[in-house]
């Protein structure tokens, strides 16, 4: 009986290592109202809410909804990404955080009536990036990879052919909280999907060449 239960729970245990699932990650900012469904992410963004510091702009704000995970190490992290935008700077994607100083946020952002697929990097000061986008789309890929102490960061509108958009730097060896966010900065909220989100881990690349020029 002992031994049933013992291989029930190291069953149980592998099973919870190999899992990557939405339900096991945490809310920074919990909007009002959101939910869960078959492995994809649905909120109400929070109205007057964003993520900036001081520059161009004068002001900092740190009070939208973000959905992470934390993790240590490189790694690849992709997340397909859809909204209902209705007014400027409606924005929805993905965020790379180490604290309210340090953090990448990219994805879709609504302004002047396009779509843009828009960087923020932020050091403790905040920098913007946008391409305008020459029509809607219904969905978009972002995916970030993080090597030393850089993070790649491409799009794509089929998760086929990525372009890459930014090269951004981050502290190396620094665990980072990464997931999903939304933010309304200028508006009464909006609607935010997230689905197919998975983190990759990657060999770090410094011990890897470590290895490879001391093999015995």
């Amino acid at each position: 009986m002992k031994k049933i239960a013992a291989i029930g729970l190291m069953a149980l245990a592998a099973q919870g290592i190999g899992a990557q699932t939405l339900e096991k990650m945490n809310w920074f900012n919990e909007p009002a109202h959101w939910e869960i469904k078959d492995q994809t992410l649905m909120m109400d963004v929070t109205p007057k809410s964003d993520y900036w510091r001081i520059s161009h702009y004068g002001f900092t704000v740190d009070d939208a909804p973000f959905y992470y995970a934390e993790y240590g190490g490189e790694f690849e992290a992709k997340v397909k990404i859809s909204g209902e935008y209705k007014v400027r700077f409606d924005q929805a994607g993905m965020m790379i955080r180490l604290d309210h100083e340090n953090y990448i946020k990219t994805g879709i952002e609504f302004v002047d009536g396009k779509y843009n697929l828009s960087t923020v990097v932020t050091h403790k000061t905040s920098d913007w990036s946008v391409i305008a986008l020459d029509r809607p789309v219904e969905a978009i890929w972002i995916k970030a990879v993080r090597r030393l102490d850089a993070v790649e960061i491409f799009y794509s509108f089929d998760d086929k052919n990525y372009v890459m958009m930014r090269n951004a730097w981050v502290e190396a060896n620094h665990p980072v909280k990464i997931g999903m966010f939304a933010a309304c900065p200028d508006g009464e909220g909006f609607r935010a999907r997230f689905s197919d989100f998975k983190v990759t881990h990657l060999p770090d690349k410094v011990r890897t060449d470590w290895l490879r020029s001391n093999a015995e």
